[in-house]
């Protein structure tokens, strides 16, 4: 079978799975399946546009309050008042992920409005290449953006997280690039791949360490001969590091008392017609929200610390 039938297979394979999933959203959960009600409150971050958009309005739909958050206030509030137009609680509040003073404000407005949150998606990211490119120009940006912006979030919603008994949902926005053992984009290193896939030996400073190491690289300009996944090396790597620090929280959450217990997991939502790609992917917003609304409403309390794809696990 040459490349090109087996792109093609492929590409069937995934629309008919994209067709079973839009099947299985007109189906609505049932009163028992449903531990949420209005009073549940989900943050998504850069909710304002593309699949942080999408996120929102579908979580909204099923009866979530919703408080997007966007770095351009304004915009931000144009995006809430087209679902608020709608009949949707959705609410927005200005938030950069990247600084510290905007994340404390809105934990105190969180905090002070409504009192905490069940369900958060860390959507905001950013990608500055497109098509066969693979510049390292913004690699800093990216990386702190995609991975320290997440980790930023989590540690200042973990004592906000409202306890119950269906425990709190974390959601990472990620993607299949960041896979440590990915057939056509993974570490060279076979070392480094053992050592962030052992989760039982797993540290934060293990991932930290590693992305460090690669900008290190960036600046010496000595990047490409390190053994780093060669498409879209920068964002490449913030998502596996998002992957990774994904199952270390898992680890330490599992920890937690009954009543206290938060479920993390990360998704790949595919190559989504966004501003990110350049409106280049083959996925519609609706299908690439999809995977991230069915996790954070999951009846299912036990899942926690796994990578998903059209609502399937697929390896780390």
């Amino acid at each position: 079978m040459g490349k090109s039938d087996k792109a093609e297979r492929a590409k069937e394979r995934r629309e008919k799975r994209l067709q079973e999933i839009s099947l299985l959203r007109t189906i609505p959960y049932s009163d028992h399946q449903r531990w949420w009600s209005a009073e549940t409150v989900a943050v998504v971050t850069g909710g304002n546009r593309g699949i942080g958009f999408e996120i929102s309005r579908q979580l909204a739909a099923h009866g979530v309050t919703v408080i997007l958050t966007s770095r351009d206030h304004s915009v931000g509030l144009e995006a809430a008042k087209v679902f608020q137009e709608g009949g949707l609680n959705v609410f927005c509040h200005q938030l950069d992920v990247l600084d510290a003073l905007s994340i404390n404000e809105f934990c105190d407005w969180l905090k002070q409005n409504y009192g905490g949150l069940d369900i958060l998606i860390n959507n905001a990211a950013v990608n500055f290449n497109q098509g066969s490119d693979n510049s390292v120009e913004y690699a800093s940006q990216v990386i702190t953006t995609n991975y320290y912006g997440i980790k930023n979030m989590i540690q200042a919603m973990i004592p906000l997280m409202k306890h119950s008994s269906h425990g709190g949902r974390i959601v990472n926005v990620s993607s299949r690039l960041g896979r440590i053992n990915g057939k056509r984009n993974k570490l060279e290193d076979a070392n480094l791949r053992e050592k962030l896939s052992n989760i039982d030996t797993l540290t934060e400073e293990m991932i930290d360490q590693t992305v460090s190491t690669f900008l290190q690289q960036v600046q010496e300009g000595t990047w490409e001969s390190g053994g780093w996944p060669k498409t879209f090396t920068d964002y490449s790597i913030s998502k596996l590091a998002v992957n990774t620090y994904t199952r270390l929280m898992a680890r330490i959450f599992s920890e937690r008392p009954e009543g206290e217990k938060i479920y993390i997991n990360c998704y790949c939502p595919g190559w989504v017609k966004t501003a990110m790609t350049g409106y280049a992917g083959n996925i519609s917003a609706e299908d690439g929200a999809d995977t991230a609304v069915w996790l954070a409403l999951l009846p299912d309390q036990a899942v926690t610390g796994k990578f998903f794809a059209e609502r399937r696990e697929i390896s780390f």
